[in-house]
């Protein structure tokens, strides 16, 4: 299910899709990666565009991707509330609620970690509502 984004009236699936494609290099790759593993995580997560760029929610905002110079950033809005024991969070650390991982070049994703980081985050928005 997507959302209209009112300014273009285009879908968040498809401003994500224009996103990845017009990168072009590693990041537009990195992206589409962190992309199929939220919707293998939680295949009710509704793809979401704001700020300029892609987010995921369900039942409130999980999580959003932006991309940068030199790395791709995963942020979870509220990431602090989060356990990590795979230390996965490298970034914004010293934030009240959020925590992100940015991910390089080279970097490797702990696709197993990842998807328990967004299950996690989609987990605690349900105990949110109730």
């Amino acid at each position: 299910m997507t959302k209209p984004d009112n300014s273009s009236g285009q879908s968040p699936t498809r401003l994500i899709t224009r996103k990845i494609a017009s990168l072009g290099d590693w990041r537009g790759e990195m992206l589409a990666r962190l992309r199929d593993l939220i919707h293998k995580a939680d295949p009710d997560i509704r793809e979401e565009w704001k700020w300029g760029t892609a987010a995921w929610s369900h039942d409130g905002m999980v999580c959003s991707a932006g991309t940068f110079k030199d790395h791709v950033k995963l942020n979870f809005f509220r990431g602090a509330a989060l356990d990590d024991p795979k230390g996965l969070f490298n970034a914004g650390l010293d934030a009240q609620a959020t925590r992100a991982i940015d991910f390089g070049e080279k970097d490797a994703i702990d696709e197993e970690a990842v998807s328990d980081l967004i299950r996690a985050a989609v987990a605690l928005n349900a105990t949110a509502k109730t």
